[in-house]
C-alpha cells in the first residue's frame, strides 16, 4: 500500500512538473455540464467556453443523469491534469451525498475546487390553469386537495427538487415529485398542466413567466433578486425562514496540478468579471460570486452540512 502511495505521489509530481514546463494548456479542455442544455449550469459553461482566452478551446459536454452524478463522476475519475472540468452544482457537490444511499464519488475528496461562479434563487412557478396567484393561496389549495398537486424537476437531487421538498415540509402539504431527464422535458408539461408547479432556476423560468406562459408566485432566496424585484420571496409571503439558493462552481479532479488550477482560476475570474458578462448574468437572474479554491472549499463544507439537515428533515430520498 505504501508503495502505491509513493508511485501516485511521483506521478502527480511528474504531472505538475510537466504542466509547469510546457505551459498549460496544450490541448482542448473538456468542461462537463451535468444536466442537459438550456439550464443555468449550461449557460455558465458556454459563457466560459465562448469568452476564455487560454490558447486552447474549452469544449462543453452535456452528461446528464442521476441528478448530475453521472457527469460529476466522469470528471472525478478523469486524469488529474487540468483537461477535465465540471460545472458543479449545489446538487452534485452538496445535496446528493445526503440524498443518495450510494454515491459513485466523494463530493469533497475526489475534486480540486477551482472557483465559485454564480448563484441564483429558484422561482416558484405554476401552470396558468392552476387557480392560485400567491403562496398562501397555493398552500391553501394544496391542503384542500392533498396529493393532487405534482411538482417537476430536472432530476432527483437538483436544487429544483429539494426546493420542492423543503416547501412541502415547511408548509405541511403533500405533493408528488415528478423527476424529468432535464428541464426542457418538464416545462411543456408545466405549461400544459400535466404537472402544476416547479421551483425552476430563475434564468430558465423568468423569461417564460414574463411572457405569460407560466405564473411566478415567489422566489426562493433570502432576499429579492434585483433581476425580479417585483416577485416576493417565499419567506416574505408565507413561510418565514424559507431559503433555497442554487449555486454553480468549477471543479477539477483531485490531484490536478496547482499550476493548472491557478491558470483556470485566473481565466474564470477574468471572464465572469467582464462587464458584458456581468450584465448578461444580471438579466438572467444570476449573481456572480467568484472565489478562490480555499473559499470554495469552506463554502462547500457549509453547504453540505446545511443540505444534509434539509434532506433529513424533509424525508427526501433518491427514487
Amino acid at each position: 500500500m505504501r508503495s502505491i502511495r509513493i508511485i501516485a505521489a511521483l506521478l502527480l509530481a511528474g504531472a505538475s512538473a510537466l504542466v509547469a514546463a510546457q505551459g498549460f494548456p496544450q490541448r482542448p479542455i473538456r468542461l462537463v455540464v451535468t444536466f442537459p442544455p438550456g439550464g443555468a449550469p449550461d449557460i455558465l459553461a458556454r459563457i466560459l467556453a465562448e469568452k476564455a482566452q487560454l490558447g486552447q478551446p474549452v469544449v462543453v459536454e452535456n452528461v446528464p443523469g442521476a441528478g448530475g452524478n453521472i457527469g460529476a463522476d466522469r470528471v472525478a475519475k478523469a486524469p488529474p491534469d487540468g483537461y477535465s472540468l465540471v460545472m458543479g452544482t449545489v446538487g452534485t457537490h452538496s445535496i446528493n451525498g445526503a440524498l443518495y444511499a450510494k454515491m459513485p464519488y466523494d463530493m469533497v475528496r475526489d475534486f480540486a475546487p477551482v472557483s465559485l461562479v454564480a448563484s441564483t434563487p429558484n422561482l416558484l412557478v405554476v401552470t396558468p390553469s392552476l387557480p392560485v396567484k400567491s403562496v398562501p393561496e397555493l398552500i391553501a389549495y394544496a391542503k384542500a386537495n392533498p396529493d393532487k398537486l405534482s411538482f417537476g424537476s430536472p432530476g432527483v437531487g437538483s436544487s429544483v427538487h429539494i426546493s420542492g421538498e423543503l416547501f412541502k415540509s415547511m408548509a405541511g402539504v403533500q405533493m408528488t415529485h415528478v423527476p424529468y431527464k432535464g428541464r426542457q422535458f418538464a416545462i411543456p408539461d408545466l405549461v400544459g398542466g400535466s404537472i402544476q408547479l416547479m421551483f425552476d432556476n430563475m434564468p430558465s423560468a423568468l423569461p417564460m413567466a414574463r411572457e405569460g406562459k407560466i405564473r411566478a408566485l415567489a422566489q426562493t432566496g433570502a432576499r429579492r433578486s434585483p433581476s425580479a424585484p417585483e416577485v416576493p420571496t417565499v419567506a416574505e409571503v408565507g413561510l418565514p425562514g424559507f431559503e433555497a439558493t442554487s449555486w454553480f462552481a468549477l471543479f477539477a479532479p483531485a490531484g490536478t496540478p496547482r499550476e493548472a488550477v491557478t491558470r483556470l482560476l485566473a481565466e474564470t475570474q477574468r471572464v465572469f468579471r467582464l462587464p458584458d458578462v456581468q450584465e448578461r448574468l444580471r438579466q438572467l437572474g444570476l449573481d456572480p460570486i467568484l472565489s478562490g479554491p480555499e473559499e470554495l472549499s469552506r463554502f462547500q463544507a457549509a453547504e453540505i452540512a446545511k443540505w444534509a439537515r434539509v434532506v433529513k428533515e424533509s424525508g427526501a430520498q433518491a427514487q
